[in-house]
C-alpha cells in the first residue's frame, strides 16, 4: 500500500514541478535555473515540516509517504539540478555554476531546517 500512495504523490508532484518550473524560468533571467532552484527550495522547505510533523506523531507513516517521499520526492528534483549544473558548466559559467551549486545546497538544508525547527514549535 505504501509504494501506491508514494506513486500518487508522485504523480501530482512531477507536473507541478514542471509547470512551476516553466512559470519560475519565463520570469526570470535564463542563465540561472531558478525553477529547478524555486522548486527545489520549495520541496525542503515541505519536507522539512512534513519530516518534523512525523517524528512528532501528528504526522501517520502513510501521510508521510503520501506527501514526503511521494509529493515532495515528485517535485524536487536532483537530476534537474546536476544536469543544469553540468549544462552551465559546458558553457563555460562556472561561475554561475558555481553558485548554483552552493545557493541550491544551503538554501535547501537551511529551508528544511527552518521548516523543521517551525514545524516542532508549532506542534509543541
Amino acid at each position: 500500500m505504501t509504494y501506491l500512495l508514494v506513486a500518487v504523490g508522485a504523480a501530482v508532484g512531477a507536473p507541478v514541478r514542471y509547470l512551476f518550473d516553466r512559470w519560475v524560468q519565463q520570469r526570470f533571467l535564463p542563465v540561472f535555473p531558478w525553477g529547478t532552484f524555486t522548486v527545489n527550495v520549495v520541496g525542503s522547505l515541505l519536507l522539512g515540516g512534513l519530516a518534523a510533523a512525523a517524528a512528532d506523531g501528528g504526522l501517520p507513516d502513510a501521510g508521510l509517504a503520501l506527501l514526503g517521499a511521494g509529493f515532495c520526492g515528485g517535485l524536487t528534483t536532483f537530476s534537474s539540478f546536476g544536469w543544469e549544473t553540468h549544462r552551465l558548466l559546458d558553457d563555460g559559467a562556472n561561475w554561475v555554476a558555481t553558485v548554483n551549486v552552493l545557493a541550491s545546497t544551503g538554501v535547501c538544508l537551511a529551508a528544511a531546517g527552518v521548516s523543521w525547527a517551525a514545524t516542532s514549535a508549532a506542534l509543541g
